[in-house]
């Protein structure tokens, strides 16, 4: 999902019957559907005023008030997307462990088997559109794990909390008078608008806006439905969200990259494009062997530095970025897509972080926790608060200074 998807029906209603929905789709368990505190309507008198006033702004652009009062009922202020918008996990952390949360062996895995079960109707999609069938399943994976986790936050109460708040109101509340276009036409019910913290939608996890540009009735059935358990007009919407942005058709979005000892630093970054014959003479190669393609001007992007994984990336990354402005974001998806299509891990190493451990270490150390009894959470290597807190009550337990600091020899206690 992304805050910045602003630059956003076929007559093969037989082929996509035959794709078949979600039947056959793996899955995986869901979350407890009740929501926590912060993400339940809270008390606010200043949000209340602020919906008021907003009503009225609403129905001078043609926004009905019976639309209105179906669209608010129930909805309130939730404090918790504002912490949310605070803290997005794109842009705050680093490469190695974006790639461990949105991509770990475990989701390759399941995401293969549901890309295999949607792929009649992702190479229906692609054909149209031009955007390969492996992007559009890898943005699904990165935003609702292909499917499996949607959402269920109201989108009226998550766009009209963040449009009181202010900080980016006039771009919120844009979304939300979308959101309250989506009702009075029909295309959803109040009760389906739902989805992440900042109202991003169904299976590819649109923003109001962006749905209401590039929005597709892909199977012919009348309605632009990105919300139901059948993907196939998500995926359409994407596709052409993509396609309009500038997605070269028969192009790729980049590849891995092995950097030559001695690489300058200075040469990364996507505003320092040169040819790939350049590239090529500067001792940039492949990480899988083999030529380098040649889809025009290439930068080359190394996030945590030279002796890292490193990616040459051309055009189409950078449309992948219209549609979520992180260069790890970007990443994610071209790796990701490039595992769903048979590719196995990075070839490059990130090496031991500031404490002296790899990712396999980190993985080690929480199973140790938790297996000790101090619950860690998942043992995906990410040194989260969960993680940091069952440090420090092990270390509290067994009368070691306290610092929530994951170390060598703390490894070595829980081994």
């Amino acid at each position: 999902m992304t805050l910045d998807r602003r630059a956003f029906s076929l007559g093969i209603a037989a082929l996509v019957a035959g794709c078949g929905g979600t039947r056959g789709l793996p899955q995986v368990p869901r979350p407890d559907p009740a929501l926590e505190p912060g993400l339940r309507p809270q008390p606010n008198p200043a949000y209340d005023a602020w919906v008021t006033a907003f009503r009225g702004r609403a129905e001078a652009r043609g926004i009905t008030r019976a639309t209105l009062d179906a669209a608010f009922r129930g909805q309130g202020f939730l404090p918790g997307v504002i912490e949310r918008d605070r803290n997005q996990t794109e842009f705050n952390r680093s490469l190695e462990d974006y790639l461990a949360i949105v991509a770990p062996e475990e989701k390759v895995v399941f995401g293969r088997r549901a890309f295999a079960a949607q792929r009649r109707a992702l190479d229906a999609v692609a054909e149209r559109y031009g955007v390969p069938a492996d992007v559009l399943g890898a943005i699904w994976g990165l935003e609702s794990y292909f499917g499996t986790k949607r959402g269920r936050i109201p989108v009226i109460s998550a766009t009209s909390t963040l449009a009181w708040e202010g900080r980016r109101g006039r771009f919120f509340e844009a979304n939300l008078m979308d959101a309250l276009r989506i009702v009075q036409s029909g295309d959803a019910r109040p009760a389906q608008l739902v989805g992440s913290w900042a109202g991003a939608m169904g299976h590819t996890q649109l923003i109001p806006n962006a749905y209401q540009r590039h929005a597709v009735d892909f199977d012919g059935d009348g309605k632009r439905d990105i919300w139901t358990d059948d993907p196939i007009d998500a995926f359409a919407t994407t596709a052409n969200f993509l396609a309009e942005a500038g997605w070269r058709r028969g192009q790729g979005w980049g590849l891995e990259v092995i950097l030559p000892d001695g690489f300058d630093p200075g040469l990364l970054g996507r505003g320092r494009k040169r040819s790939v014959a350049d590239w090529r003479a500067r001792g940039v190669r492949a990480a899988k062997g083999g030529n380098l393609p040649d889809f025009g001007p290439a930068a080359v992007l190394a996030p945590m530095g030279v002796s890292t994984p490193a990616f040459l990336t051309f055009r189409n990354f950078d449309m992948i970025l219209r549609y979520n402005p992180s260069e790890n974001y970007g990443l994610g998806v071209g790796y990701l897509a490039d595992r769903l299509a048979g590719g196995g891990p990075l070839r490059g190493q990130f090496g031991p972080d500031r404490n002296g451990l790899v990712l396999e270490d980190r993985k080690a150390l929480q199973r140790g926790l938790t297996r000790a009894g101090f619950d860690a959470g998942p043992d995906d290597g990410v040194i989260g608060k969960k993680t940091e807190a069952a440090i420090r009550t092990y270390q509290q337990a067994k009368g070691l200074p306290v610092t929530g600091t994951p170390s060598r020899d703390l490894l070595d206690r829980l081994s």
